[in-house]
């Protein structure tokens, strides 16, 4: 029987859990046994009695959680824990096992301390795109949550409505928004700015997500492109700088017309590009709304402000950390939900294993019983260390 341990976040602004309920029932049926750290759930909404009824045994100490276990769940990475004043990963028993979603480029110093205690850490950021993968992809769950979170942030700081409205004392037109990037987290704020009744535009570097665009109401902006822009994973890559002027140069005349932007466009491993200039700011109108998604990797937006909201040429830049934490009951249950069907998809014959062989393990395992898996965060942290 694997012990699981779920704790309770450490990192500031954090407000999702692991687990819920539903899937500590499922980790037991499969043979599994859990335990929570006291008040884990509690600003996701789950009691610790919601817990127990599920049948997981509720932990005081913390530190007593992590040496009993032998698996443990998290949503962020492993961070310093303020009231033990020590690091997750030394809580960590040698040779367990871990999972959370961690950035690697953002991680380094906590990647060096998995490598030293020998933990298997598999990351669901590094889950690959595929169809069988859909189900306990983190990232594709909580950026839907973000992009729907994104929207209803620009319209609580716009001053106008959204819709069309027809009322006694005139028309009043529909805002408009302008959406780069259209990946899950751009189509869910396409979808929910439609509902709230705004015209709609969005880019994307790739031109095989124009139909999805389309498809949800919104009118793509279609800048011609000679160069394949699509990474094998399905992400957007790098582009040149001669593109990258063109873009601009497109996307900045939009801007110049719009309400509201909204930015979504990341590249695994790099900082987030930039899409929306100083210049580009200074020409939208006055009291419109930018709500910088990829403020956490550096911005979208050049004049954006982690963990901020600031108005700068007339215009409101939100700068929201961890967007999805701000909705952390259904984004903690989605979450939970990833997580159950990755562990369960890796157990063979009843039993958890690590097949390094196996697709999705061969993607997601980061560290594994001191050594590297994951190439690129060895090369990273390799120049890093000669640099």
């Amino acid at each position: 029987m694997v012990k699981i341990f779920v704790p309770k976040e450490v990192r500031d602004l954090e407000r999702r859990v692991a687990i819920n309920p539903e899937s500590v029932k499922k980790f037991i049926k499969e043979g599994f046994s859990v335990s929570v750290e006291r008040g884990a759930g509690r600003h996701a909404g789950i009691s610790d009695e919601a817990f127990e009824a599920a049948g997981a045994k509720i932990v005081e100490d913390p530190e007593k959680g992590y040496a009993a276990a032998e698996m443990v769940l998290k949503v962020q990475a492993p961070a310093l824990n303020p009231d033990l004043k020590k690091h997750e990963v030394d809580l960590l028993p040698e040779g367990s096992t871990l999972f959370c979603s961690l950035v690697p480029q953002n991680e380094i110093e906590t990647i060096q301390k998995l490598l030293k205690r020998k933990i298997s850490c598999f990351s669901t950021n590094l889950i690959p795109r595929i169809t069988i993968a859909q189900k306990m992809d983190t990232l594709s769950s909580q950026a839907s949550l973000a992009g729907y979170k994104a929207v209803i942030m620009a319209a609580h700081s716009l001053g106008k409505y959204f819709p069309l409205l027809m009322t006694a004392a005139g028309t009043i037109t529909p805002a408009k928004v302008v959406i780069l990037g259209a990946g899950v987290a751009g189509l869910q704020a396409i979808a929910t700015a439609r509902r709230l009744g705004a015209n709609v535009e969005a880019y994307d570097v790739r031109p095989v997500v124009k139909e999805q665009v389309e498809s949800l109401g919104a009118k793509f902006i279609d800048i011609p492109v000679e160069e394949n822009l699509e990474d094998k994973g399905g992400y957007a890559k790098e582009q040149s700088e001669a593109f990258l002027k063109r873009q601009r140069e497109i996307i900045g005349n939009h801007l110049a017309q719009a309400d509201v932007a909204i930015t979504t466009a990341l590249i695994p491993g790099r900082p987030a590009p930039l899409l929306i200039t100083s210049e580009m700011v200074e020409r939208m109108p006055l009291g419109s709304v930018i709500v910088d998604m990829a403020v956490e990797q550096g911005g979208n937006c050049e004049l954006s402000e982690p963990g901020k909201t600031v108005e700068k040429k007339g215009v409101t830049l939100i700068g929201e950390l961890n967007i999805p934490a701000t909705m952390p009951i259904h984004a903690s249950q989605l979450f939970s939900r990833n997580l159950l069907n990755l562990v369960t998809h890796l157990m063979v014959d009843g039993a958890f294993k690590i097949d390094l062989e196996e697709p999705i393990t061969d993607g997601a395992l980061l560290t594994y019983q001191g050594t590297y898996r994951h190439e690129q965060t060895k090369d990273l942290i390799e120049k890093g260390a000669a640099s």
